[in-house]
């Protein structure tokens, strides 16, 4: 399908009703559940669908969800969307999804063999050690862009091989597929006939080489991962499968945009040029900046991953059939901080200082600033470019005049303050600055909190209308990848809140100053 098209449909040679495919349909498969978007030609949300996952904690770190929980959102959230007839309108089909979590299921029956452990899951904690004892660390982050930790995917792997009986033989004989959960949609949407993964969740998974763009054998023996359960790499715009037998959609609607949920919320955002940079307000903060055509190698904590691929190339290379350039290929530098979000909500169920997440900007905003007090919101240790598990929470320059209203404002300042460390770790590892900032996520409504991250970044912050980045990149991919015309780049911008940085920048190096001072300590 190279356009927008109409479709006559006839009868007895006689042309009935034209029906036109012009509706995508935008997975977009989270943590805690699953949102379905129908959008329009013109990027306009028509309808949304919700389900809730089922989280499962075997054991303190532990995090698992039930496969078929995850099956089951997707399709209730799928039929919650569609109005009668928007089926048959369906162009196209985009996924994106939570990254690094992991799975694995029979090819002849697609029965899951155990639970999927999910991104979150520290269980592996003792293998990355080993591998690290080992000395595998430098080339694990050379070969992938990414640390030897037990959030990505491949000890994952390697732990429900060795703890399911039989697993592994198995696995080794061919009978067992792997799959982020991007793979295991595709798998199951085009009824267990597609084994694939996109680039994007390809990278975040231990196993695969940045240079070569393949999953590399050395790295499968590091791990020690049986290469006949790895998926085919296809690039996170083009046809992966279409659908068949799948409940509430008909057979042959073309499965056409992948990628790993931030990466969606990257292209969502338009940041397809080098200096782009976009930041997702969640339970933390995900922030990523194009970094354009190669791989930048990051000396100050950041991981370097795949942003997408919008060409062929990777498929072919993938199966050994091309050594041709990766022209279309963007990559990404990305840092995490791990508590965003997550301080205010411990501000409202840990303190009880506010009632409800909203109240904290009213509450910050009744002081002028946090009085002197700076909070270090290592509630889980530190994020890049840290990386510090083992720094605590701190609350620095507390007087007797210290109020509630300080500890909101003093919230929001360490939320802005972390992301800053993260933007100049990325200006500086990719040698070029940020042209802007733009924001996504629940906590990006939150007016003061996007003036501070202005003021304390210097950068202009772009916030969009549609917040809904992640799904929103998901089904652009998809229109790209049957080959829908673009929509036009300001068209999607039209509608942005700037916020423009108005603090001088002596009294933005002081707070910096202050900020750096209360995370040595912690």
């Amino acid at each position: 399908m190279g356009h927008w098209r109409h479709l006559a449909d006839s009868a007895n040679g006689a042309n009935l009703a034209a029906r036109v495919k012009d509706l995508i349909l935008a997975i977009d498969q989270g943590t805690t559940g699953t949102t379905v978007l129908v959008v329009d030609q013109k990027l306009t949300v028509r309808a949304r669908g919700y389900r809730e996952v089922p989280q499962i904690y075997p054991r303190p770190g532990e995090v698992e969800h039930d496969p078929e929980a995850i099956w089951a959102s997707v399709t209730g959230a799928i039929g919650e969307a569609l109005a009668p007839g928007d089926a048959e309108r369906l162009a196209a089909i985009g996924i994106t999804n939570q990254r690094e979590t992991t799975l694995l299921w029979e090819r002849r029956s697609g029965r899951p063999v155990a639970n999927a452990i999910v991104w979150q899951d520290r269980r592996t904690a003792p293998q990355c050690a080993e591998l690290k004892a080992a000395g595998h660390e430098d080339f694990v982050r050379r070969r992938t862009g990414l640390v030897l930790d037990p959030y990505f995917s491949a000890t994952k792997i390697k732990w429900l091989l060795e703890n399911v009986q039989g697993l592994r033989e198995r696995a080794e004989a061919g009978e067992i597929a792997f799959g982020t959960v991007d793979s295991f949609l595709v798998w199951r949407l085009s009824g267990e006939r597609v084994h694939a993964t996109d680039v994007t969740n390809a990278s975040r998974t231990l196993l695969f080489d940045l240079e070569t763009m393949r999953f590399s054998d050395d790295l499968c023996e590091i791990f020690d991962v049986p290469t006949q359960i790895l998926p085919e790499v296809r690039p996170s715009a083009g046809r992966f499968a279409e659908t068949r037998g799948v409940p509430g959609l008909p057979d042959g609607v073309p499965i056409a945009g992948v990628a790993g949920d931030q990466q969606a919320a990257l292209f969502g955002q338009d940041c397809v040029d080098t200096g782009d940079a976009k930041c997702t307000f969640g339970t933390g903060a995900f922030l990523l900046m194009n970094v354009g055509a190669r791989p930048t190698p990051s000396q100050r904590g950041l991981l370097t991953t795949v942003a997408w691929t919008l060409s062929e190339d990777v498929a072919a290379a993938s199966t050994g059939n091309s050594t041709g350039p990766r022209a279309r290929t963007a990559y990404a530098l990305e840092g995490s901080a791990f508590v965003a979000g997550a301080l205010v909500q411990w501000l409202r169920d840990g303190l009880g200082i506010i009632a409800k997440a909203a109240d904290v900007e009213a509450l910050a905003r009744s002081v002028p600033d946090s009085g002197g007090v700076t909070i270090v919101p290592a509630l889980a240790g530190l994020g890049a470019p840290h990386w510090r598990p083992d720094a605590r929470g701190l609350i620095s320059g507390i007087t007797r005049g210290t109020t509630k209203a300080h500890l909101a404002r003093a919230a929001l300042e360490a939320i802005a303050m972390q992301n800053v460390d993260l933007l100049r770790a990325m200006q500086a590892d990719a040698g070029h600055p940020i042209t802007g900032l733009r924001v996504d996520g629940g906590a990006s409504a939150n007016d003061l909190l996007m003036q501070l991250q202005a003021d304390l970044s210097g950068l202009q912050i772009f916030r969009p209308e549609m917040v809904e980045s992640t799904a929103l990149g998901a089904a652009k991919l998809a229109a790209r990848g049957v080959g829908l015309p673009r929509t036009d780049r300001t068209s999607n911008t039209a509608r942005v809140r700037i916020f423009n940085p108005s603090l001088p920048a002596a009294a933005r190096e002081e707070m910096l100053a202050r900020w750096h001072t209360a995370v040595t300590r912690a």
